[in-house]
């Protein structure tokens, strides 16, 4: 493929920038008491108003004759749930965070008493009381789900030390130790299997079902549970600096990457509550100015003034502030659940415009393992000719070798033994089996060795391994990368959701990265690409304003590619430390169709924000009209705004629900 010379800077930049610290309104940053005592305040202040509303209706003496007794009564019964509000004011004014909805709420009830609105002073912070406690517990729910779902280091670690087993806490145990897992437990610690093999339940980490056989040197990560036997495995990283411990920071940081409608939630209700108070008071001022200048009018100034505290209440931006958040953190969480880790909201939201995606080919649409497709042998039996392929290419270390012996013990042929066997690196094996000289190798080593071949192996673009027999050409065998399971339905899936071009850009040879994209219905294939040259071909569909690309690669060699696209997306990148650091989003497992439930996930967490935030701004201006005209009280204005931010929160919970 030519470069694509452009001069377009690209803007898209992936790290994340520190601001200078706002003193920002957020619901998760204060304290609140969990589970049934959470209650208590609000159940004390509910007994004292239900019981002070029968008092006055049934004119208990001295209650209803008496209005400082009635005055302390109410004054009682609002400082359970009144005094942590009143303290959440002080310490935002303090903090130069004047327009809060807790100065808000103390100013509303403070005007209440002024008026003597007794029970309605006692209302407003009893129901918002309750509708906060409530809305953290959603909260709390959430996060605790999401810390559950992601924290499955095991406990405990038993290590042997001096020979002896010894149960300690994983923090304590070395690089180089070695730990024991038994079957059921979860592995504590990442390391390298020093027993013979093992079977893994991976679930946790990647969503996959299926279990993973990890051979004796294979890596073994935090967070697997051994399945069928006890396991040695010698610890490579602290308990800290894990794949799983990275995951977790990972994605508990992902909240401070903001999407542009929290950016934007924010600056509203920094511009909107200013705006409403000095509404409010233009509510009080506007009609006395008119009762001063026109004596038909009757202004009564606390008629007035209590149309500005229902004012004031309504206008508390707390469905907004809270549930927008929470939509992108329930949307993280759910991709999570499904082994999918967003570095932060701006990137769930950013998967939303997708309408363009590349493809790396080895690593991700294909497992980057190799396996024989076709046998063609000359004047020898096809199994003969296995035979001693296999029997030269016993001891080799190289992929295509391994795959070879794979097929031939598949096929169940007895491979003989080979007395020498010696190694050409970089064009194959020659060995003695039973008696004959057998040469197993590339075109480049029956040249080397003189042994003439069929000429049309020369334009053959596929890999093969060619065997000669005592100085003649036996045969040949052909290999390829299998394709993932999953990967033609990835294609119909993105196309599916109106991703419109799907390109595939491989460092293989042309023939063969065509040959795959014919498979998987790609319609646009370059091969032979350098990593530059696929940075190139990102950058400058990146550049177009009409394109949103996400690059897939494997995380490794692709970093560059990752970097420059709108969204980077590493697979099969858990213990990858350059997939965590250059892709956006990272797939835990080697599923390219999680590629499309990400776009779902990232698109279902856009809407029900967007339902939110529309929803909760249009109920927010009818109620506010509706207290400016007198037509709503402070009940209503408590209930309504209570009532809004808990179905905006109840809302945003059906993102961690849905199944996608």
């Amino acid at each position: 493929m030519n470069a694509i010379n452009h001069n377009h800077e690209h803007s898209h930049e992936h790290e994340h920038h520190h601001h200078a610290h706002e003193h920002n309104h957020e619901h998760e940053h204060h304290h609140h008491a969990h589970g049934a005592k959470a209650f208590l305040a609000p159940a004390v202040s509910l007994v004292m108003l239900v019981a002070g509303l029968l008092m006055s209706h049934f004119g208990v003496v001295p209650f209803a004759t008496n209005r400082w007794i009635e005055l302390g009564w109410y004054i009682v019964a609002f400082l359970p749930v009144g005094l942590p509000v009143i303290k959440e004011a002080v310490e935002g004014i303090t903090a130069h965070d004047y327009f809060n909805e807790f100065t808000l709420m103390v100013i509303a009830c403070i005007g209440a008493f002024c008026i003597w609105e007794l029970p309605e002073a006692v209302g407003v912070m009893l129901f918002y009381s309750i509708g906060e406690t409530l809305q953290h517990g959603a909260v709390d729910r959430a996060t605790r789900n999401i810390s559950k779902l992601l924290d499955v280091r095991g406990e405990k670690a038993v290590v042997i030390r001096n020979g002896r087993k010894v149960t300690v806490d994983p923090k304590t145990v070395k690089i180089g130790e070695t730990i024991e897992v038994y079957p059921g437990e979860r592995v504590p610690l990442d390391g390298v299997m020093e027993s013979t093999g093992g079977l893994f339940d991976t679930s946790a980490l990647t969503g996959e079902s299926i279990p993973r056989d990890i051979a004796a040197s294979g890596e073994v990560l935090a967070g697997m549970i051994a399945s069928q036997n006890t396991v040695r495995i010698k610890v490579n990283r602290e308990y800290s600096q894990s794949a799983l411990a990275r995951i977790l920071e990972l994605v508990r940081n992902a909240s401070s990457r903001k999407a542009r409608a929290e950016l934007f939630i924010r600056k509203f209700a920094r511009v909107y509550t200013p705006i409403v108070i000095v509404l409010a008071i233009l509510l009080v001022a506007v009609p006395a100015l008119v009762g001063l200048f026109d004596d038909s009018f009757h202004y009564v100034f606390s008629e007035w003034l209590y149309r500005a505290l229902v004012f004031l209440v309504i206008s508390c931006p707390c469905a907004l502030v809270i549930s927008v958040p929470l939509g992108y953190f329930a949307g993280i969480g759910a991709a999570s659940r499904a082994g999918i880790l967003f570095k932060g909201g701006n990137y769930l939201e950013a998967v939303t415009g997708i309408n363009t995606v590349a493809f790396d080919k080895t690593g991700t649409l294909t497992t980057g393992r190799f396996s024989v497709v076709k046998v063609e042998s000359g004047a020898m039996e096809n199994r003969k000719m296995l035979a001693l392929l296999a029997a030269a290419e016993t001891g080799s270390s190289h992929p295509l070798a391994k795959a070879l012996l794979d097929y031939v013990t598949a096929q169940d042929i007895t491979v003989p033994v080979a007395t020498a066997m010696s190694e050409k690196a970089g064009y194959g094996t020659v060995a003695e089996v039973s008696g004959r000289r057998v040469i197993a190798g590339n075109l480049k080593m029956m040249k080397s060795e003189g042994i003439t071949y069929p000429s049309e192996l020369d334009r053959f673009s596929g890999t093969i391994i060619v065997c000669g027999v005592d100085g003649q050409f036996a045969g040949y065998v052909t290999l390829a990368d299998t394709v993932k399971p999953d990967a033609a339905e990835t294609v119909k899936a993105l196309r599916d959701l109106s991703v419109d071009k799907i390109v595939m850009l491989s460092g293989d040879k042309k023939e063969i990265v065509n040959e795959y994209a014919h498979r998987l219905g790609i319609n646009e294939a370059y091969g032979e690409l350098l990593p530059q040259d696929k940075a190139e071909y990102v950058e400058h569909i990146a550049s177009m304003t009409d394109r949103c690309i996400a690059f897939v690669g494997d995380g490794m060699n692709d970093a560059p590619v990752l970097a420059l696209s709108d969204v980077g997306v590493a697979m099969g990148g858990l213990g990858s430390d350059a997939a965590i650091e250059s892709a956006d989003v990272v797939i835990q497992n080697d599923q390219p169709s999680r590629l499309a439930t990400a776009i779902r996930i990232g698109r279902t967490t856009h809407t029900i924000v967007t339902q939110n935030i529309v929803g909760a701004i249009a109920i927010k201006v009818i109620i506010l009209a509706l207290g400016a005209l007198g037509y709503a009280s402070l009940w209503a204005a408590v209930f309504a705004d209570v009532g809004v931010a808990l179905l905006a929160v109840l809302n945003s919970m059906r993102i961690m629900w849905k199944k996608y």
